[in-house]
């Protein structure tokens, strides 16, 4: 039986380590963006924006103004 030198076995080893990190980062990424999409989700549900003044509810209509067409406010 043949054994390997010290650097054929450290070279041997050296794909799986790759592939390991590769597979860890991309866990990680797909982790970071669902914590991101979930904090998205919880902000636009627990959130409620303050009223703003716009032309339509001071009376005025001029062309070319928009706003609200039913304001909550």
């Amino acid at each position: 039986m043949t054994t390997l030198p010290q650097h054929a076995v450290a070279v041997a080893r050296t794909p799986h380590r790759g592939r390991a990190l590769v597979i860890g980062l991309v866990i990680a990424g797909v982790a970071l963006l669902v914590a991101a999409n979930a904090h998205f989700l919880y902000v636009a549900v627990t959130s409620q924006p303050d009223c703003v003044p716009y032309s339509r509810a001071s009376g005025e209509n001029a062309a070319g103004t928009y706003g609200a067409a039913k304001p909550a406010c």
